[in-house]
């Protein structure tokens, strides 16, 4: 029996190893070219560089890799050698990506994800393939996951070459980046780094900082106003930056197996997903997003990243009909089935936009509870205070009469983005649907099929008021969706609603037991369990 010979990467990628090389270790580099301009000799600081260079080539003389009908193997190493080797069955992603100097050389970078947490130095990748290899390669990597069935003649999403369009980036969703915080995750290590090499000391010191020190209260107002908005400014324009560089030209293409992304201005990436380890989505829309009318969605798959972004920050409208397209191939539910979670006058018709059973009134109360405790606590401090100080200004007392506001408002927003709702299909897996959160608020939206056990939790508090929290576990996304604060009397309903059958669901005998774990059994145990019954 004939082996598969083993291949060798592209012969262009000589002309970039040895610059990636040297752009890793331009520190070393410049500590080099200082010693040998100090020295008298400059040619020495060359050796270090040709080091380099000759090391980066070396890379691609020793890099080697092959696919055979069962395996996927990389063999690199320079002084050690490794092999690196995936079976066909276990890869659930191919990730292509290109930077400038690839694009212009026509190379591409291909990582193969395998759904486990592994080393940078351990990743299955391959630097760099001919572009025109790629959608081959990546075919016969994924020609385990089988296509589903086609969609319907009448889908009025666009089709194209390699699937059909489920989502399309916009310039003008650029007005949404500055409503996250990616540009202060930008701007505040610069600052940080600035400081730290006492570029603000010396600000503090100049003599227009000590100027200002000397001016009226008004302008003292005015120029910390500008600061603040030339901040603003910065936060924002590096949010925008970073938003154009990662999103451009989005598109979502979904050809009923798998779910291919192509994104990026400078360095272009894209990636496929196997859709047979999907298990659902999560609309998400911080405060900022929500009060623009806007969200992010994100997928819910075994063995991929918790939070694998579908669409970035983008119009609410678009974000839903993206995740109405996206569960068309897995069987959308039907609302007509009268069961625990659909009641009479049920609204919408996707999983974005249908309406949650709020949590009543003892989940109201407990976000206001929850709330007050802070203002208390301030309350509390500045009568301390008073008392050991002497009398405070009156204005001063005015800062938790605010503080008591904002709580109160974020209490009853907190209330109100609490909510659920199972939907039951007569065709399809069974939905659930939980919803918390208001900073940073969350739909997720699990089929019943992914969930592998369920947990109901109480605290002291919780017990008091009647009310539990359920954890539904599943082994996609963040491993554990949460229905905070339901009526303990609806909580195994709620168990029995999406995952029927289960062994062991029943009341605690008293309100202090531990929490209840249960797992969903299997097809035939339950079908054994309903015989039994007659």
């Amino acid at each position: 029996m004939n082996e598969t010979p083993w291949q060798r990467l592209d012969p262009r990628m000589l002309l970039v190893y040895p610059v990636t090389e040297i752009v890793k270790y331009i520190p070393v580099l410049l500590g080099s070219v200082i010693v040998g301009t100090t020295s008298g000799n400059p040619l020495w600081s060359l050796i270090p560089v040709l080091l380099v260079a000759a090391f980066g080539v070396l890379r691609w003389f020793t890099t080697t890799y092959r696919i055979d009908a069962d395996h996927v193997q990389l063999r690199t190493g320079v002084v050690g050698r490794r092999t690196l080797s995936v079976p066909r069955p276990r890869i659930r992603s191919v990730d292509v990506e290109a930077n400038l100097l690839h694009r212009v050389l026509g190379l591409a970078v291909l990582t193969i994800g395998t759904g486990t947490d592994t080393a940078k130095d351990e990743e299955f990748k391959l630097d760099a393939l001919d572009t025109s290899r790629i959608p081959t390669l990546r075919t016969e990597l994924l020609s385990h996951t089988g296509r589903s069935a086609e969609r319907p003649a009448d889908d009025a999403a666009p089709v194209h070459e390699s699937g059909v369009e489920i989502g399309h980036w916009r310039p003008a969703w650029v007005r949404y980046a500055p409503l996250s915080l990616t540009g202060l995750a930008i701007v505040a290590p610069i600052a940080g780094l600035a400081a730290q090499y006492g570029v603000l000391e010396w600000i503090v010191k100049s003599a227009p900082a000590q100027e200002i020190g000397h001016d009226s209260v008004a302008v003292v107002a005015l120029v910390i106003a500008a600061m603040v908005v030339l901040t603003l400014l910065l936060v924002s324009l590096a949010a925008c930056g970073q938003y154009l560089a990662t999103w451009y030209g989005l598109r979502v293409l979904d050809n009923g197996s798998t779910l291919h992304l192509r994104h990026g201005l400078f360095t272009t990436r894209q990636i496929t997903l196997d859709l047979a380890r999907f298990r659902g989505a999560t609309l998400n829309d911080p405060l900022l997003l929500r009060a623009a009318r806007a969200a992010q969605l994100e997928m819910i798959m075994t063995g991929e990243n918790p939070r694998q972004k579908v669409l970035p920050q983008a119009p609410r409208a678009a974000v839903e009909r993206t995740l109405d397209e996206l569960l068309r191939t897995h069987r959308r539910p039907a609302l007509t089935k009268p069961d625990y979670a659909v009641p009479q006058g049920i609204s919408g018709t996707m999983l974005g936009t249908v309406d949650l059973i709020s949590h009543g009134r003892a989940a109201h109360r407990r976000r206001y509870v929850r709330a007050a405790w802070p203002v208390g606590i301030s309350l509390v401090a500045m009568i301390v205070l008073a008392l050991v100080e002497g009398p405070l200004p009156v204005w001063i007392w005015i800062v938790p009469v605010v503080f008591a506001g904002l709580m109160a408002a974020l209490a009853e927003d907190r209330y109100r983005s609490l909510g659920h709702r199972v939907l039951p299909a007569d065709t399809g897996p069974t939905w659930l649907i939980t919803r918390s959160g208001s900073l940073d608020r969350n739909r997720d939206c699990l089929e019943a099929p992914g969930i592998i056990g369920w947990t109901i939790r109480q605290t002291f508090w919780q017990r008091r008021a009647g009310l539990a929290t359920v954890v539904a576990a599943t082994a996609a996304g963040k491993k554990a969706y949460s229905v905070v604060d339901i009526p303990y009397d609806d909580a195994v309903a709620l168990i029995d609603a999406v995952t029927p059958g289960l062994q062991g669901v029943r009341r605690p005998l008293c309100s202090g037991r531990e929490p209840e774990d249960f797992r969903p059994q299997s097809t035939a145990e339950h079908s054994r369990r309903g015989s039994g019954r007659k």
